[in-house]
Parts: C-alpha cells; structure tokens; sequence
C-alpha cells in the first residue's frame, strides 16, 4: 500500500508541473524582422453610375395646314349669306351667319384632310447601372524573422516594423 501511494503521489506531482508547464504563457522577446512582403487579393468592386445617352424619336404629328380653309370657308359662306339675304331682306344677319358656316366648315375640312408628318426630336435618357472593377488590396504581410539564430516566418494584418514581438515558452525537454 505505502508503495502504490508513492507511485500516485509521483505521477500526480508530474502531471501536476506539466500541467503547470503547459498553461505558463511564457514571455514576450523581440525578433529582427528580416523581410516583410506585401501580400495582395484581387477584389470585385461594384459602384453605381449613371449613363446617360441621347435617343432618337419620332412622333407622328397632325400639320396644321395654316388659316386657308377656314377663311376660303368664311368668304364663300358670307358671299352665299350675303346673296341670300338680298332677296330676303336679312341681309346682314345672313352675310354673318354665312361667314361663320362658311369658316366652321373650311376649318372641319382642314382637319379631316390634314396629313400626319414625322417631328423627329433628341430625348436625353439616363439610367443607372452597376459597373464593377478588379481592384488589388492588400491583405497583410509575410514575415521572416529571426529569433535564436533560427529563421521563422508567419503572417500578420500590418507592417510589423524592424522588430516583432514573439512569445518564448520554456518547458522541459523530457519529463520524469
């Protein structure tokens, strides 16, 4: 009995200060920085723009024909107005009656009759698009450095300066 105490007294003791060992977080050292490379990733970048352009279009629009059919209209239904009320004693009464029939009329006439012609005109129009771009960032550095006489390298997110700090952790090479 007092041997199998000694035995779990020793292994617990060993377990126990490599334990100890294990969880120390040891101490910081400076290292020489030998090189620093720049390490890059080609990105996507997209950004709204706006592009505009000029288009063409054509409308087809009624010609307005001018003024002559309904004055034509006009002078033909006074003159038949006037002739008619010559012979019926309302003389003036029809001459104007006349020249308004006369002018409505020319002026329906020039409607129907009016042909349509192309107006061509430049329209602006925009739209907004998403252009995307390759761009290079950079990512972060690949590090050599030397510490001990040994090169070791790593890889950090910033220039890390002349120096880089290292945790140095000491523990027994074999455990008894």
């Amino acid at each position: 009995m007092k041997r199998m105490t000694i035995v779990l007294i020793s292994g617990m003791t060993a377990l126990a200060f490599s334990g100890t060992a294990a969880s120390r977080p040891g101490f910081i050292e400076q290292a020489r920085v030998i090189e620093a490379q720049p390490v890059y990733e080609t990105v996507e970048v997209s950004y709204p723009v706006t592009e505009c352009r000029m288009e063409r279009v054509t409308r087809n629009e009624r010609g307005h024909g001018g003024y002559v059919a309904p004055i034509a209209g006009g002078i033909i239904g006074g003159v038949l107005g006037h002739e008619l009320g010559r012979k019926k004693r309302g003389e003036t009464a029809l001459t104007v009656a006349g020249t308004l029939l006369g002018a409505s009329l020319g002026h329906e006439y020039q409607r129907s009759h009016a042909r349509y012609r192309p107006a061509v005109e430049h329209v602006r129009r925009c739209e907004s698009v998403d252009r995307v771009e390759e761009q290079q960032q950079l990512t972060g550095y690949r590090v050599k450095y030397r510490y001990d006489g040994r090169l070791f390298d790593t890889f950090t997110t910033e220039h890390p300066g002349r120096h880089i700090p290292v945790r140095v952790r000491i523990s027994p090479a074999k455990t008894f």
